[in-house]
């Protein structure tokens, strides 16, 4: 229980030793010399505890209260108490404040405390990564001397923030941020960046998409309107007219069936769950028939085809999917390669890895478009797609069937110099050596 200064008790012990100083300068006949004596006594008393006080507070590291006497002691317990009652406040008000930067720590966009003047008051590692700001460099710092986007500053001055704004990171080009701002206690917002590139992409996937497929099933649709629009059955066209007529139409007719096919094929690798990879895949027997489909494709092209297949190299996957990826790859390379051109196909072991490539020394492709061909109905030569009857697909499924099988398609190409498709399909999927010779043995 804390004992509080009693003014009473002071006074007492003050007229109390005010009286004994006066006895005893009664007794020698030195009355105004002991009550001086006295005065100086009491101020010297005061001050050394004021120098008592003044270590503990500024120089000693103790905690504790030095040893006081009389009031004094009582001065040092009250301050002693509130400081513990500070310390404790302190230390739950830091507690809140690590949690509070915690959960915004954890929050998937970038946070920034600000005050009404746009004064940065904290903000999280992702704002730092998104918007380039540095903390704690950028305390204290306006956001619009930081983020000197015009938009963002007449943002920062109309203050409608009921719509968010979108923005190019001023880090770089590629990536889209959008900004949005809310009232944050008294004298505060709180700006909250987003990362939305991938959702602007799959909205621009969405939007070519649609674009695409219509306009991919519009030519095909068009021509097989016009000549069933000449026919009718008391009037049909003369005999020449017709086969080609049904020529044009079945051709038209089976690119769209190919564009169906594909875009199911897509659709459902897609939407599949997490691949399993319990199927031993025997990739050196089903690239031997597609080197017979190659050979019955190349009739036409006169291609030089060379396969160098490792018989025993076996891995596990989705026998469908990676059949897919291995034909699309070799029916473009035979498709896009001008007549009597050279292609290789390699499937063999590196560095523990399964490595196929198809090497051609076609026209080759340009930079810029080497890194958009996996979109999905993008072409390098839209007169030369239309010819060969691509449907713009087959890399893009080459791809997702990569990504599902931990791999990914690596291009290489520079005009007039050929191109090689290639992946590497990692150490965990590819079987042991002795495996494969061991199943070899059992089956034979």
């Amino acid at each position: 229980m804390r004992l509080l200064l009693s003014k009473r008790t002071i006074a007492l012990r003050l007229i109390g030793l005010a009286a004994l100083a006066l006895f005893f300068g009664w007794l020698f006949n030195l009355a105004t010399e002991f009550l001086l004596l006295l005065c100086v006594g009491i101020i010297g008393w005061h001050y050394k505890h004021l120098f008592l006080l003044d270590k503990w507070l500024w120089r000693d590291r103790k905690l504790s209260p030095p040893a006081g006497d009389g009031s004094w002691q009582q001065v040092f317990d009250g301050i002693y108490y509130r400081q513990r009652k500070s310390r404790k406040k302190n230390k739950e008000l830091r507690a809140l404040v690590r949690r509070f930067r915690d959960g915004a720590e954890a929050l998937p966009d970038a946070i920034v405390v600000l005050s009404n003047d746009w004064t940065i008051v904290w903000c999280n590692k992702l704002a730092q990564q998104l918007a380039g700001l540095r903390w704690p460099m950028d305390e204290r710092q306006r956001i619009d001397n930081l983020i000197r986007n015009p938009e963002f500053q007449q943002f920062l001055q109309l203050q409608q923030f009921d719509t968010a704004l979108e923005l190019v990171s001023p880090l770089t080009e590629d990536v889209t941020l959008e900004y949005r701002m809310l009232q944050y206690g008294e004298k505060q917002h709180l700006l909250i960046i987003r990362d939305i590139t991938q959702l602007k992409q799959l909205e621009q996937i969405r939007k070519d998409f649609v674009a695409n497929v219509s306009h991919e099933l519009r030519t095909p649709l068009t021509v097989l309107q016009g000549y069933l629009e000449m026919m009718d059955a008391s009037s049909m066209p003369p005999e020449p007219v017709w086969q080609k007529a049904h020529g044009v139409m079945l051709d038209q007719t089976k690119r769209m069936d190919a564009l169906v096919q594909q875009l199911l094929t897509l659709s459902r690798i897609e939407a599949a769950a997490k691949v399993h990879f319990d199927e031993v895949v025997d990739v050196p027997a089903m690239l031997a028939l597609l080197e017979q489909e190659a050979h019955s494709l190349n009739r036409d092209k006169q291609h030089q085809l060379v396969f160098r297949i490792d018989p025993d190299l076996k891995v596990t996957g989705i026998t469908e999917e990676l059949r897919s990826a291995f034909s699309n790859l070799i029916t473009n390379a035979i498709k896009y390669t001008p007549d009597g051109g050279s292609i290789e196909v390699v499937w063999q072991r590196e560095h523990q890895k399964a490595l196929f490539r198809v090497t051609d020394n076609g026209e080759g492709i340009a930079a810029h478009h080497v890194k958009r061909l996996t979109e999905r109905f993008y072409r390098v030569d839209e007169a030369r797609t239309r010819a060969t009857g691509g449907t713009g697909l087959g890399l893009a499924i080459v791809k997702h069937v990569l990504s599902r099988h931990h791999s990914r398609l690596m291009i290489f190409s520079e005009p007039k110099h050929g191109s090689s498709f290639s992946f590497a399909l990692p150490p965990e999927l590819v079987l042991p050596v002795a495996t494969t010779k061991s199943n070899r043995k059992s089956s034979a």
